[in-house]
């Protein structure tokens, strides 16, 4: 299920995340789904592949995540 909106992502995501880092997870995560069709556990796959994503250009300080 890909997402259509950065709205449409998971509360977990949406109320940790900056603006930014949600576009690059909404983009990570919908490529990924696409990339792992095949897979039995492809949303799993989409969601990690999504996070490391973002933890490419942000970095957790305490409980904000910032660029780097």
């Amino acid at each position: 299920m890909p997402y259509a909106d950065i709205s449409d992502l998971p509360s977990s995501v949406r109320g940790h995340l900056p603006v930014h880092a949600q576009e690059i997870y909404l983009a990570a995560f919908n490529n990924a789904w696409g990339e792992y069709a095949n897979r039995a556990d492809r949303e799993a796959v989409a969601h990690r592949v999504a996070w490391a994503a973002v933890k490419k250009q942000y970095i957790k300080a305490g409980k904000e995540w910032i660029r780097k």
